[in-house]
């Protein structure tokens, strides 16, 4: 994996100072449907289209952004993470890099084909919500995994 696509190392830091809080705070936010009030806004739609409501293909409609921007955080912070130089990049890492992706790829799609099979109606929806994310954070997750055992390794042959 060339490196000229990864971000500076500095912005690992900035991306786990925001990805630790948006999924303490993203999983109660959607179990418990918690909006707070302060969120209610008029936003522009594209197909907004409310239960029992006419659809449209751009308006305005009133919604309580807070999923959102929850969402954007998490999406946003994870790739902060996910997608920054560690601080020492070689070809020993990038090569966990590229597996620990396509690790993630399999289990991502792995898990998106049960779903298809035995997940139906809303249920579905709410696996397809979480799916948006789930191979960011198990692409994190084996990444820093693999190298924490790599390190730990070379620290006993030490």
């Amino acid at each position: 994996m060339e490196t000229k696509y990864l971000l500076s190392n500095r912005y690992k830091r900035i991306g786990w100072l925001f990805l630790i809080p948006a999924i303490l705070i993203g999983i109660p936010t959607v179990i418990y449907e918690w909006e707070p009030e302060l969120f209610n806004v008029s936003v522009v739609a594209i197909f907004g289209d409310g239960i029992g409501e006419t659809s449209e293909i751009i308006g305005i409609q009133a919604n309580n952004i807070f999923n959102e921007l929850v969402g954007v955080v998490l999406i946003v912070s994870g790739l902060l993470v996910a997608f920054s130089k560690e601080r020492d990049e070689d070809e020993f890492i990038s090569s966990i890099r590229l597996s620990s992706l396509v690790w993630a790829t399999y289990w991502n799609y792995g898990i998106l084909l049960l779903a298809l099979i035995l997940v139906y109606d809303l249920t579905f929806y709410w696996v397809m919500l979480f799916n948006m994310f789930t191979i960011l954070i198990l692409f994190i997750i084996k990444f820093n995994w693999s190298i924490w055992k790599s390190r730990k390794l070379v620290g006993y042959e030490k």
